[in-house]
């Protein structure tokens, strides 16, 4: 992946754990609106499921993302899922860096059919999250639902953001699912754009 203007905006991380050996090449949009960045996605954590959200999150949020696991599979989904979040947001917070000139706060409701889901994110350098994702099955492919709301949790935390995802109704667990992952993507996408300054967006002078 090339990084242009934006280099700024751009992270490689690699974690390896005795439960997971993970690499991941991130970059944000650039917070120059003229300047075009053509997208590159590439993802392979073992589980399917996994794949398809981070996909959705990538390409909503306008990201370029490249991630790969290996990871230990064969005991359950839990140590790949909540690493790659844990990477993702390493990676998303090296690749902010001081997060000046942006709107900070950003909101969005995404429908996926009958499900409708709402993602309010604040970049407040401070860690919290709030998921309900009202999901009804044990496992979607083969991950498991409840590491699902985890996941998010786990990438707010390490990325220092603050983070409400609420599915607001539905009855597919998969839509359910996707439309919380492309809320907080166009959220995030929302919260990175420009003020057209270069003022830290606080009371306090930093975050």
């Amino acid at each position: 992946m090339e990084s242009t203007k934006g280099a700024a905006r751009f992270a490689q991380v690699t974690r390896k754990t005795n439960e997971t050996n993970i690499s991941i090449s991130l970059r944000l949009p650039s917070i120059d609106a003229s300047e075009q960045q053509e997208q590159e996605i590439s993802i392979n954590t073992g589980i399917g499921f996994l794949d398809h959200m981070y996909h959705a999150l990538a390409k909503h949020a306008k990201w370029s993302l490249l991630m790969k696991c290996e990871g230990d599979l064969h005991i359950d989904d839990h140590h790949t899922a909540e690493d790659t979040a844990i990477a993702l947001g390493m990676a998303f917070k090296q690749a902010l860096g001081e997060p000046r000139g942006i709107k900070r706060f950003g909101y969005a409701y995404c429908p996926l059919d009958e499900s409708l889901s709402r993602a309010v994110v604040d970049i407040s350098g401070r860690s919290f999250s709030q998921v309900s994702l009202d999901l009804k099955r044990d496992m979607i492919g083969t991950l498991s639902c409840e590491m699902i709301p985890h996941v998010i949790s786990s990438f707010a935390n390490a990325a220092a953001l603050t983070v409400h995802v609420d599915t607001l109704r539905g009855i597919n667990d998969h839509h359910k699912a996707e439309s919380a992952f492309k809320a907080l993507a166009v959220a995030l996408r929302e919260a990175l754009q420009s003020t057209g300054d270069n003022q830290i967006p606080s009371t306090k002078g930093v975050l």
